[in-house]
Protein backbone atom coordinates (compact mmCIF):
# COMPACT_ATOMS: atom_id res chain seq x y z
CA UNK A 1 0.00 0.00 0.00
CA UNK A 2 1.37 3.49 -1.03
CA UNK A 3 2.37 5.45 2.08
CA UNK A 4 3.87 9.11 2.19
CA UNK A 5 6.54 8.24 4.52
CA UNK A 6 8.30 6.17 1.19
CA UNK A 7 10.52 7.42 -1.28
CA UNK A 8 9.28 8.06 -4.23
CA UNK A 9 9.86 9.42 -7.45
CA UNK A 10 7.35 11.04 -10.27
CA UNK A 11 8.17 10.28 -13.80
CA UNK A 12 9.45 13.87 -14.45
CA UNK A 13 11.73 13.70 -11.48
CA UNK A 14 13.07 10.20 -12.62
CA UNK A 15 14.22 11.37 -15.62
CA UNK A 16 16.00 14.89 -13.97
CA UNK A 17 17.50 12.84 -12.15
CA UNK A 18 18.89 10.55 -14.66
CA UNK A 19 19.58 13.82 -16.85
CA UNK A 20 21.89 15.08 -14.31
CA UNK A 21 23.92 12.09 -13.59
CA UNK A 22 24.76 11.24 -17.02
CA UNK A 23 25.69 14.96 -17.76
CA UNK A 24 28.26 14.25 -14.79
CA UNK A 25 29.45 11.56 -16.06
CA UNK A 26 29.24 11.87 -20.07
CA UNK A 27 30.00 15.33 -21.44
CA UNK A 28 32.65 16.46 -23.03
CA UNK A 29 33.21 13.28 -24.95
CA UNK A 30 34.81 12.39 -28.77
CA UNK A 31 32.34 9.38 -30.08
CA UNK A 32 33.66 8.09 -33.58
CA UNK A 33 30.61 6.32 -35.66
CA UNK A 34 28.49 6.26 -38.95
CA UNK A 35 26.04 8.74 -39.46
CA UNK A 36 22.44 7.18 -40.02
CA UNK A 37 19.07 8.25 -40.76
CA UNK A 38 19.94 11.88 -41.49
CA UNK A 39 17.33 14.63 -41.33
CA UNK A 40 17.74 18.09 -41.44
CA UNK A 41 14.75 20.02 -39.92
CA UNK A 42 13.51 23.11 -42.06
CA UNK A 43 11.92 25.09 -39.98
CA UNK A 44 14.45 24.78 -36.73
CA UNK A 45 17.16 24.16 -38.44
CA UNK A 46 18.58 21.27 -36.22
CA UNK A 47 19.71 17.92 -37.45
CA UNK A 48 18.96 14.70 -36.40
CA UNK A 49 20.27 11.24 -36.95
CA UNK A 50 21.77 8.09 -35.81
CA UNK A 51 25.46 7.69 -34.67
CA UNK A 52 26.10 3.67 -34.96
CA UNK A 53 28.75 1.27 -35.59
CA UNK A 54 28.52 -2.29 -36.10
CA UNK A 55 26.95 -3.49 -33.20
CA UNK A 56 24.94 -0.16 -31.43
CA UNK A 57 23.62 2.71 -32.46
CA UNK A 58 21.83 6.42 -30.02
CA UNK A 59 19.98 9.02 -31.51
CA UNK A 60 21.80 12.29 -32.23
CA UNK A 61 21.16 15.59 -32.63
CA UNK A 62 23.33 18.47 -33.79
CA UNK A 63 20.95 22.00 -32.82
CA UNK A 64 21.35 24.77 -35.72
CA UNK A 65 23.76 27.20 -33.15
CA UNK A 66 26.13 24.78 -33.68
CA UNK A 67 25.74 22.73 -37.51
CA UNK A 68 25.94 26.46 -38.41
CA UNK A 69 29.62 25.60 -38.54
CA UNK A 70 30.29 22.72 -40.20
CA UNK A 71 32.40 22.06 -43.04
CA UNK A 72 30.81 19.80 -45.13
CA UNK A 73 27.50 18.42 -45.49
CA UNK A 74 26.85 15.22 -43.81
CA UNK A 75 25.12 12.33 -45.51
CA UNK A 76 24.34 8.52 -44.60
CA UNK A 77 26.79 6.43 -44.30
CA UNK A 78 29.35 9.49 -43.41
CA UNK A 79 31.81 8.39 -40.81
CA UNK A 80 32.73 11.11 -38.31
CA UNK A 81 34.26 12.04 -35.23
CA UNK A 82 32.30 13.90 -33.05
CA UNK A 83 32.46 16.39 -29.74
CA UNK A 84 29.27 16.50 -27.63
CA UNK A 85 27.79 14.70 -24.17
CA UNK A 86 24.98 12.75 -23.70
CA UNK A 87 21.59 13.97 -22.43
CA UNK A 88 18.44 12.88 -21.73
CA UNK A 89 15.29 14.31 -23.84
CA UNK A 90 13.09 14.33 -20.38
CA UNK A 91 9.79 14.65 -21.97
CA UNK A 92 10.32 11.34 -23.98
CA UNK A 93 12.70 9.74 -21.41
CA UNK A 94 15.30 9.13 -24.70
CA UNK A 95 18.92 9.30 -24.28
CA UNK A 96 20.71 11.08 -27.27
CA UNK A 97 23.96 12.84 -28.36
CA UNK A 98 23.87 16.33 -28.64
CA UNK A 99 26.73 17.57 -30.88
CA UNK A 100 29.24 20.48 -30.70
CA UNK A 101 31.15 19.64 -32.92
CA UNK A 102 31.47 17.36 -36.31
CA UNK A 103 34.61 16.39 -38.34
CA UNK A 104 34.57 13.95 -41.60
CA UNK A 105 36.67 10.84 -41.41
CA UNK A 106 35.31 8.84 -44.69
CA UNK A 107 32.34 6.77 -45.65
CA UNK A 108 31.04 4.36 -43.78
CA UNK A 109 31.00 0.45 -44.49
CA UNK A 110 27.13 -0.07 -45.45
CA UNK A 111 26.84 2.92 -47.38
CA UNK A 112 29.99 1.57 -49.57
CA UNK A 113 28.70 -1.68 -50.26
CA UNK A 114 25.34 0.52 -51.37
CA UNK A 115 26.96 2.61 -54.12
CA UNK A 116 29.16 0.05 -55.00
CA UNK A 117 26.94 -1.78 -55.85
CA UNK A 118 24.60 0.88 -57.46
CA UNK A 119 27.40 1.45 -59.98
CA UNK A 120 26.94 -2.43 -60.73
CA UNK A 121 23.38 -2.37 -61.11
CA UNK A 122 23.39 0.47 -63.25
CA UNK A 123 26.38 -0.22 -65.69
CA UNK A 124 24.31 -3.85 -66.37
CA UNK A 125 21.32 -1.51 -67.11
CA UNK A 126 18.50 -2.35 -64.24
CA UNK A 127 17.86 0.86 -63.61
CA UNK A 128 17.02 1.89 -67.27
CA UNK A 129 13.51 3.26 -67.73
CA UNK A 130 13.03 1.46 -70.94
CA UNK A 131 13.14 -1.73 -69.52
CA UNK A 132 10.39 -1.14 -67.03
CA UNK A 133 7.30 -2.51 -67.42
CA UNK A 134 3.89 -0.41 -67.31
CA UNK A 135 1.52 -0.49 -64.86
CA UNK A 136 -2.06 -1.34 -66.12
CA UNK A 137 -4.44 1.27 -65.48
CA UNK A 138 -7.58 -0.43 -64.03
CA UNK A 139 -6.15 -3.59 -62.06
CA UNK A 140 -8.40 -6.03 -60.90
CA UNK A 141 -6.14 -7.71 -58.34
CA UNK A 142 -3.17 -7.11 -56.63
CA UNK A 143 -0.08 -8.66 -54.52
CA UNK A 144 1.13 -7.07 -51.54
CA UNK A 145 4.49 -8.39 -49.85
CA UNK A 146 5.33 -6.97 -46.50
CA UNK A 147 5.43 -7.98 -42.94
CA UNK A 148 1.92 -9.08 -41.51
CA UNK A 149 2.48 -6.74 -38.51
CA UNK A 150 3.27 -3.17 -39.87
CA UNK A 151 1.48 -0.30 -40.11
CA UNK A 152 2.69 -0.61 -44.24
CA UNK A 153 -0.15 -3.01 -44.47
CA UNK A 154 -2.95 -1.52 -42.50
CA UNK A 155 -2.30 1.72 -44.90
CA UNK A 156 -2.57 -0.14 -47.62
CA UNK A 157 -5.53 -1.81 -47.29
CA UNK A 158 -7.27 1.25 -46.20
CA UNK A 159 -6.58 3.38 -49.44
CA UNK A 160 -7.94 0.29 -51.06
CA UNK A 161 -10.97 -0.04 -49.46
CA UNK A 162 -11.51 3.53 -49.49
CA UNK A 163 -10.74 4.14 -53.20
CA UNK A 164 -11.56 0.77 -55.13
CA UNK A 165 -12.82 -1.36 -52.98
CA UNK A 166 -13.86 -3.72 -56.12
CA UNK A 167 -10.14 -4.53 -56.32
CA UNK A 168 -9.04 -8.40 -55.13
CA UNK A 169 -5.96 -8.55 -52.65
CA UNK A 170 -3.81 -11.22 -51.74
CA UNK A 171 -1.25 -10.45 -49.30
CA UNK A 172 2.05 -12.11 -48.30
CA UNK A 173 3.69 -11.81 -45.37
CA UNK A 174 7.60 -11.35 -45.98
CA UNK A 175 10.42 -10.54 -42.78
CA UNK A 176 11.45 -7.06 -44.11
CA UNK A 177 14.44 -6.12 -41.94
CA UNK A 178 17.47 -9.01 -40.61
CA UNK A 179 19.68 -11.31 -42.25
CA UNK A 180 16.71 -13.52 -43.35
CA UNK A 181 14.84 -10.76 -45.04
CA UNK A 182 16.76 -10.80 -48.62
CA UNK A 183 15.75 -14.41 -49.13
CA UNK A 184 12.34 -13.87 -47.74
CA UNK A 185 11.45 -11.25 -50.00
CA UNK A 186 12.51 -13.20 -53.31
CA UNK A 187 10.37 -15.97 -52.05
CA UNK A 188 7.41 -13.98 -51.83
CA UNK A 189 8.15 -12.35 -55.19
CA UNK A 190 8.28 -16.04 -56.75
CA UNK A 191 5.55 -17.13 -55.05
CA UNK A 192 3.33 -14.44 -56.87
CA UNK A 193 5.11 -15.42 -60.46
CA UNK A 194 3.54 -19.18 -59.56
CA UNK A 195 0.68 -17.74 -58.32
CA UNK A 196 -0.15 -15.92 -61.19
CA UNK A 197 -3.49 -14.11 -60.44
CA UNK A 198 -2.19 -10.86 -59.86
CA UNK A 199 -1.86 -7.94 -62.09
CA UNK A 200 0.92 -6.37 -59.88
CA UNK A 201 2.92 -6.32 -56.43
CA UNK A 202 3.11 -3.96 -54.04
CA UNK A 203 6.57 -4.32 -52.05
CA UNK A 204 6.90 -2.31 -49.09
CA UNK A 205 7.54 -1.67 -45.58
CA UNK A 206 7.61 1.50 -43.06
CA UNK A 207 10.62 3.91 -42.60
CA UNK A 208 13.77 3.20 -40.99
CA UNK A 209 17.54 3.56 -40.89
CA UNK A 210 19.82 2.11 -43.30
CA UNK A 211 20.91 -0.94 -41.70
CA UNK A 212 16.62 -1.85 -40.97
CA UNK A 213 16.40 -1.29 -45.00
CA UNK A 214 19.10 -3.20 -45.64
CA UNK A 215 17.19 -6.32 -47.14
CA UNK A 216 16.02 -4.43 -49.88
CA UNK A 217 19.42 -3.56 -51.11
CA UNK A 218 20.78 -6.93 -51.34
CA UNK A 219 21.90 -7.67 -54.88
CA UNK A 220 19.37 -10.78 -54.83
CA UNK A 221 16.65 -8.82 -54.07
CA UNK A 222 17.15 -6.26 -56.96
CA UNK A 223 17.61 -9.57 -59.36
CA UNK A 224 14.57 -10.92 -58.74
CA UNK A 225 12.48 -7.28 -59.43
CA UNK A 226 14.26 -7.02 -62.36
CA UNK A 227 13.43 -10.60 -63.93
CA UNK A 228 9.90 -10.33 -62.41
CA UNK A 229 7.13 -10.65 -65.26
CA UNK A 230 4.77 -8.86 -63.24
CA UNK A 231 5.11 -5.05 -62.70
CA UNK A 232 5.93 -4.20 -59.33
CA UNK A 233 5.51 -0.81 -57.03
CA UNK A 234 8.53 -0.36 -54.14
CA UNK A 235 7.41 1.64 -50.90
CA UNK A 236 9.67 1.44 -48.72
CA UNK A 237 9.94 3.44 -45.76
CA UNK A 238 9.68 7.33 -45.69
CA UNK A 239 9.69 9.58 -48.85
CA UNK A 240 13.35 10.39 -47.69
CA UNK A 241 14.58 6.74 -47.39
CA UNK A 242 16.06 5.45 -51.45
CA UNK A 243 16.92 1.63 -52.01
CA UNK A 244 17.92 -0.52 -54.85
CA UNK A 245 14.72 -2.03 -55.12
CA UNK A 246 13.62 1.18 -55.51
CA UNK A 247 15.82 1.89 -58.47
CA UNK A 248 14.96 -1.20 -59.98
CA UNK A 249 11.26 -1.68 -59.71
CA UNK A 250 8.92 -0.30 -62.15
CA UNK A 251 7.66 2.42 -60.46
CA UNK A 252 8.99 4.15 -56.59
CA UNK A 253 6.33 5.41 -54.44
CA UNK A 254 7.16 7.41 -51.31
CA UNK A 255 5.16 5.51 -49.12
CA UNK A 256 2.66 2.47 -48.83
CA UNK A 257 -0.19 5.02 -48.80
CA UNK A 258 0.76 6.66 -51.68
CA UNK A 259 1.18 3.27 -53.39
CA UNK A 260 -2.16 2.26 -53.02
CA UNK A 261 -3.26 5.37 -54.41
CA UNK A 262 -1.35 5.25 -57.34
CA UNK A 263 -2.90 1.91 -58.49
CA UNK A 264 -6.48 2.89 -57.57
CA UNK A 265 -8.45 5.04 -59.24
CA UNK A 266 -11.77 6.50 -57.03
CA UNK A 267 -15.19 5.08 -57.80
CA UNK A 268 -16.41 8.27 -58.63
CA UNK A 269 -13.35 9.29 -60.88
CA UNK A 270 -14.37 5.77 -62.91
CA UNK A 271 -17.95 6.61 -62.69
CA UNK A 272 -17.34 10.13 -64.34
CA UNK A 273 -14.89 8.39 -66.81
CA UNK A 274 -18.11 6.45 -67.98
CA UNK A 275 -20.80 9.23 -67.85
CA UNK A 276 -17.86 11.19 -70.32
CA UNK A 277 -17.72 8.42 -72.54
CA UNK A 278 -21.35 7.49 -72.88
CA UNK A 279 -22.01 10.86 -73.61
CA UNK A 280 -19.34 11.09 -76.27
CA UNK A 281 -21.25 7.92 -77.76
CA UNK A 282 -25.01 9.03 -77.46
CA UNK A 283 -24.05 12.29 -79.35
CA UNK A 284 -22.39 10.33 -82.06
CA UNK A 285 -25.37 8.37 -82.29
CA UNK A 286 -27.74 11.11 -82.60
CA UNK A 287 -25.69 13.04 -84.86
CA UNK A 288 -25.25 9.58 -87.16
CA UNK A 289 -29.08 9.27 -86.48
CA UNK A 290 -29.61 12.49 -87.89
CA UNK A 291 -27.27 11.69 -90.83
CA UNK A 292 -29.90 8.50 -91.41
CA UNK A 293 -32.73 10.84 -91.89
CA UNK A 294 -31.55 13.18 -94.10
CA UNK A 295 -30.86 10.25 -96.39
CA UNK A 296 -34.38 8.92 -95.89
CA UNK A 297 -36.03 12.23 -97.17
CA UNK A 298 -33.73 12.70 -100.02
CA UNK A 299 -34.68 8.86 -101.37
CA UNK A 300 -38.27 9.46 -100.35
CA UNK A 301 -38.41 12.63 -102.08
CA UNK A 302 -36.41 11.40 -105.69
CA UNK A 303 -38.68 7.95 -105.63
CA UNK A 304 -41.93 9.99 -105.52
CA UNK A 305 -40.31 12.20 -107.85
CA UNK A 306 -39.32 9.25 -110.46
CA UNK A 307 -43.27 8.22 -110.62
CA UNK A 308 -44.71 8.40 -113.50
CA UNK A 309 -48.47 9.77 -112.06
CA UNK A 310 -46.20 12.17 -109.76
CA UNK A 311 -44.84 13.67 -112.80
CA UNK A 312 -47.79 13.85 -114.67
CA UNK A 313 -49.64 15.71 -111.66
CA UNK A 314 -46.36 18.05 -111.57
CA UNK A 315 -46.73 18.72 -115.37
CA UNK A 316 -50.60 18.97 -114.86
CA UNK A 317 -50.17 22.03 -112.30
CA UNK A 318 -47.43 23.36 -114.40
CA UNK A 319 -49.43 24.05 -117.02
CA UNK A 320 -52.73 25.25 -115.04
CA UNK A 321 -51.26 27.39 -113.98
CA UNK A 322 -49.46 28.95 -116.58
CA UNK A 323 -52.57 28.72 -118.33
CA UNK A 324 -53.96 30.68 -115.24
CA UNK A 325 -51.19 33.03 -115.91
CA UNK A 326 -51.69 33.49 -120.02
CA UNK A 327 -54.80 34.26 -119.46
CA UNK A 328 -54.32 37.08 -117.30
CA UNK A 329 -51.72 37.71 -119.18
CA UNK A 330 -53.79 38.53 -122.48
CA UNK A 331 -56.87 40.02 -120.86
CA UNK A 332 -54.42 42.78 -119.50
CA UNK A 333 -52.91 43.31 -122.51
CA UNK A 334 -56.18 43.25 -124.44
CA UNK A 335 -57.72 45.88 -122.71
CA UNK A 336 -54.92 48.04 -122.46
CA UNK A 337 -54.91 47.66 -126.37
CA UNK A 338 -58.82 48.73 -126.91
CA UNK A 339 -58.25 51.00 -124.18
CA UNK A 340 -55.26 53.10 -126.93
CA UNK A 341 -57.15 51.76 -129.94
CA UNK A 342 -60.55 54.15 -128.71
CA UNK A 343 -57.90 56.74 -127.63
CA UNK A 344 -56.96 56.73 -131.05
CA UNK A 345 -59.82 56.54 -132.44
CA UNK A 346 -60.77 59.70 -131.06
CA UNK A 347 -57.71 61.80 -131.66
CA UNK A 348 -58.20 60.92 -135.51
CA UNK A 349 -61.85 61.62 -135.37
CA UNK A 350 -61.36 65.03 -134.20
CA UNK A 351 -58.28 65.37 -136.58
CA UNK A 352 -60.28 64.34 -139.38
CA UNK A 353 -61.32 66.74 -142.39
CA UNK A 354 -64.92 65.77 -142.68
CA UNK A 355 -65.16 66.48 -139.59
CA UNK A 356 -63.67 70.15 -139.41
CA UNK A 357 -66.28 70.38 -142.96
CA UNK A 358 -68.90 69.19 -140.88
CA UNK A 359 -68.49 72.02 -138.42
CA UNK A 360 -69.07 74.90 -141.23
CA UNK A 361 -65.48 75.42 -142.26
CA UNK A 362 -64.47 75.03 -146.15
CA UNK A 363 -61.05 74.35 -147.50
CA UNK A 364 -59.76 76.57 -150.55
CA UNK A 365 -57.74 74.67 -153.51
CA UNK A 366 -55.71 75.72 -156.55
CA UNK A 367 -56.69 74.26 -159.94
CA UNK A 368 -53.77 71.57 -159.09
CA UNK A 369 -55.69 70.61 -156.07
CA UNK A 370 -53.35 71.35 -153.41
CA UNK A 371 -54.68 73.04 -150.43
CA UNK A 372 -54.09 77.33 -150.45
CA UNK A 373 -52.99 78.10 -146.98
CA UNK A 374 -52.22 82.01 -147.83
CA UNK A 375 -54.49 84.58 -149.63
CA UNK A 376 -50.99 85.47 -150.67
CA UNK A 377 -50.60 82.24 -152.76
CA UNK A 378 -53.32 83.63 -155.36
CA UNK A 379 -53.19 86.54 -157.94
CA UNK A 380 -56.28 89.51 -158.50
CA UNK A 381 -57.86 87.44 -160.84
CA UNK A 382 -56.61 83.91 -159.76
CA UNK A 383 -59.30 81.14 -160.11
CA UNK A 384 -60.02 78.29 -157.27
CA UNK A 385 -62.57 76.06 -155.74
CA UNK A 386 -64.09 75.80 -152.10
CA UNK A 387 -64.83 72.83 -151.41
CA UNK A 388 -67.26 72.34 -148.61
CA UNK A 389 -69.02 69.05 -146.48
CA UNK A 390 -71.21 68.46 -149.40
CA UNK A 391 -69.23 69.84 -152.71
CA UNK A 392 -67.22 72.04 -154.45
CA UNK A 393 -68.21 75.88 -155.15
CA UNK A 394 -65.89 77.44 -158.25
CA UNK A 395 -64.24 81.12 -156.82
CA UNK A 396 -62.33 83.77 -158.26
CA UNK A 397 -60.08 86.29 -156.19
CA UNK A 398 -61.11 90.15 -156.69
CA UNK A 399 -59.78 91.62 -154.28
Amino acid sequence: MYSEKENHFTVSELNDSISSSIRSSHSNLWIIGEVSDFHYHDSSGHIYFSLKDEHSEIRSVMFRASNQFLKFQPINGSMVKIFGSISVFEKRGQIQLVCNLMEELGVGDLFQKFEFLKKKLDQEGLFNIERKSILPHYPESIGVLTSGSGAALQDILKVLKTRSPHIKIYFRSITVQGDRAGKDIVQGINDFIEFGNVDLIILGRGGGSMEDLWAFNEEIVARSIFNCSIPIITAIGHETDFTIADLVADMRAPTPSAAAEIISAKVSTIINQYNIIFENIKKLFFIKLDGLWQRLDYSHNMIMAQKPQSKIELQKKIIDDLDKRLYQSSSFLLKNLTDQLDSYDKRLHGLSPNHVLKRGYSIALDKNGKIIFSKDQLKLGDKFDLRTVDGIIGAKKIS
